[in-house]
């Protein structure tokens, strides 16, 4: 648990130092509680937004080890966001995207009440991302700023009623930037058009936002038009699209010719068409563990022959994928690449 989690002392001085170098560098200090910044009104668990917070969700969730999130965006006041066709949308300085991490205790029982592990900031200063990590009390009353990343246990209740428990891992400063990386510059992940373009209590989130001045859209946008994830989660979600969606939400943010994986040659993204650049009868550009002794990315009719679900199946640190964010397999996700790969010709 938190309350029980001990900092040891070479994490503390480390964090210190990182602490000092935030303290006197050009940049303004972070505050080292989540309350200061005043993105949330009411009890701070109730994480219900300020009046320049607003929610947003996404089409194709990143996996995290089953936690869920709460997602809002706070812009100065009179500022918008700009709308982008493929990269994430243009930001003004000031902005922040914050990810709240809880898991239900019992996922069966929402009304059993959550608990919240930690936050996560992406703030944009002087036209440059950086990125700040925040960590719950047992209390549930405040989140403290933590450089140096934290690992404590969990436990919650899944979906089927069994007893779930995992060693959960907040990253630190540095980690963030293993995934938030294109051509070398710390972005942002998720705040794009694909992932954002959807309906939300009977809108359509880009239009509602346009509507209530936080987003400038170009004249003639039309959602219909605009690039758009599928939902994997939905079961009416049609078999390629679910898995296609599936992929660019939880591996093409690195696997794209811009990312962290960009050598890999396997580009996952939504709308890659070239079935090379997808994995399929694609050999590692690197052989061993992490290939299993299989030959091909994505061999069609053949998932047990293909490295990508082997990677997926893995919980092995060297060899699983994604490589950060998560530990446990992805059960509902492996089903999913499994019986597309299966139902390849």
């Amino acid at each position: 648990m938190i309350a029980s989690y001990k900092i040891g002392l070479a994490i503390l001085l480390g964090g210190f130092l990182l602490v000092q170098g935030f303290l006197t560098g050009p940049e303004p200090a972070p505050k080292m509680q989540l309350s200061a910044y005043g993105f949330f009104q009411g009890p701070l668990a109730d994480l219900k937004p300020a009046r320049e917070v607003f929610p947003y969700e996404v089409n194709a969730p990143l996996f995290s080890d089953y936690a869920e999130k709460a997602r809002f965006i706070y812009l100065p006041e009179g500022a918008r966001l700009r709308y982008h066709p493929d990269g994430p949308f243009d930001f003004p300085d000031g902005a922040v995207i914050i990810k709240n991490f809880y898991y239900w205790k019992d996922v069966r029982q929402p009304e059993m009440g959550r608990k919240i592990l930690e936050t996560r900031l992406l703030l944009k200063e002087n036209g440059a991302w950086k990125a700040l990590e925040y960590l719950w009390n047992d209390s549930q009353t405040e989140a403290v700023l933590e450089v140096a990343g934290a690992s404590f246990s969990h436990q919650w209740v899944d979906a089927r009623g069994g007893g779930r428990e995992i060693t959960y891992i907040a990253p630190n400063l540095n980690q963030c930037k293993g995934c938030h990386s294109y051509d070398g510059a710390f972005v942002p992940i998720g705040v794009t058009a694909r992932q954002l373009n959807r309906i939300e209590q009977g809108e359509n989130q880009l239009l509602r936002w346009q509507r209530e001045g936080r987003l400038q859209l170009p004249d003639g946008f039309a959602p219909e038009q605009a690039p758009r994830l599928a939902d994997y989660r939905l079961a009416e979600t049609e078999l390629n699209a679910a898995a296609r969606g599936y992929l660019d939400g939880n591996c093409a943010h690195c696997h794209n010719p811009h990312g962290p994986a960009s050598t890999s040659g396997m580009f996952l993204e939504y709308n890659q068409t070239e079935p090379e650049r997808i994995g399929i009868g694609k050999p590692p550009v690197a052989a061993g563990r992490g290939s299993g002794s299989r030959k091909y990315g994505i061999v069609p009719g053949k998932p047990q022959e293909s490295i990508l679900l082997f990677r997926m199946e893995s919980d092995d640190p060297g060899i699983r994928m994604p490589e950060l964010g998560r530990q446990l397999p992805h059960a509902e996700g492996i089903a999913l690449i499994k019986n597309w790969i299966k139902n390849m010709r």
